[in-house]
């Protein structure tokens, strides 16, 4: 009687041991299907951003071609305007009313141009306060403010270009010969400068696990310093970068200096030069996203 009491708790704690092992294959089951799920609503979002993303540069194209063709109209409408007013100014020079109203409807048609291109305007008391809008592959930025006053002559007025921008160097050259120009050129600057540092923010917030301390980088963003690291062979090695920006109206470098911190290899020779050219031709968060991409590969791997 004994034994047979000894034999039905053994084969009541195999019972026991078999519900405990379908219940962690459920809940492993469980993780499973949520790890799936999770996995599949990234990419829906992924896909849906890329979707958005060559949505908006098709519009951008399309605003630069009306942009363009509303330029040539100006430009042709200027020509016509200055060739009568030639003709004028051959019998009578022109009074200081009929130069400010001439003044008055170039900015307008200006006005009409920049509006496609991140540039709004509107006529004040002394003459116009232009707002000029910075984006970045089809995320929208900063916007800063500059008011002008259109007599005696065009001077800026106040505004809230960084200091670092350099305006007045700009201002000298087009401001009293080329208005259209100068915001033309004061738009590509500050255009540069958001998107230079919205790559070093994006890197800071999204990619701060691979770098190696903190990244440097000046009020302009046009020289930018961090340490990284990559795997390679079940090693990680450290690599420095320099990248320098010598085109301020440019949001890609034009100077890269890479280099791994130990001790130099054919290898890591290669991949250090295959970095430089990345950071040349691509946007500093995208590189970064081609390292993640090629590192979880490597980690997938069976």
């Amino acid at each position: 009687m004994s034994a047979f009491l000894h034999r039905g708790e053994w084969l009541g704690k195999m019972e026991e041991g078999r519900a405990d092992t379908w219940d962690g294959v459920f809940t492993h089951l469980e993780m499973l299907e949520a790890q799936a799920h999770e996995a599949g609503r990234r990419q829906e979002e992924r896909q849906q951003q890329e979707e958005k993303l060559a949505s908006l540069k098709e519009r951008v194209e399309e605003l630069r071609m009306q942009r363009d063709q509303l330029r040539a109209k100006v430009d042709l409408q200027q020509k016509k305007q200055s060739g009568k007013e030639g003709i004028v100014s051959d019998a009578a020079e022109p009074s200081a009313g009929a130069v400010l109203e001439w003044k008055i409807r170039s900015i307008k048609g200006m006005l009409q141009i920049f509006y496609l291109t991140g540039i709004s305007g509107k006529l004040t008391k002394r003459g116009v306060c232009f707002s000029i809008s910075t984006a970045y592959e089809g995320t929208y930025l900063d916007s800063y403010y500059l008011d002008l006053l259109t007599k005696p002559a065009v001077r800026i007025h106040r505004h809230s270009v960084p200091i670092f921008i350099p305006l007045e160097q700009i201002s000298k050259r087009y401001l009293q010969t080329d208005i259209r120009r100068f915001l033309s050129v004061l738009s590509d600057h500050l255009n540069a400068y958001a998107g230079r540092k919205y790559q070093a923010d994006q890197l800071q917030e999204h990619f701060s696990d691979q770098l190696e301390g903190s990244l440097q980088r000046n009020s302009l963003c046009n020289l930018l310093v961090f340490n990284y690291k990559m795997p390679s062979e079940d090693k990680t090695f450290p690599f420095s970068a320099r990248l320098i920006y010598g085109d301020l109206c440019c949001s890609l470098p034009t100077e890269v200096i890479v280099s791994c911190t130990v001790k130099p290899h054919e290898s890591l020779e290669e991949t250090a030069a295959a970095h430089s050219e990345l950071f040349r031709h691509t946007a500093l968060h995208k590189v970064f996203c081609t390292f993640r991409s090629a590192e979880e590969k490597v980690d997938g791997a069976p």
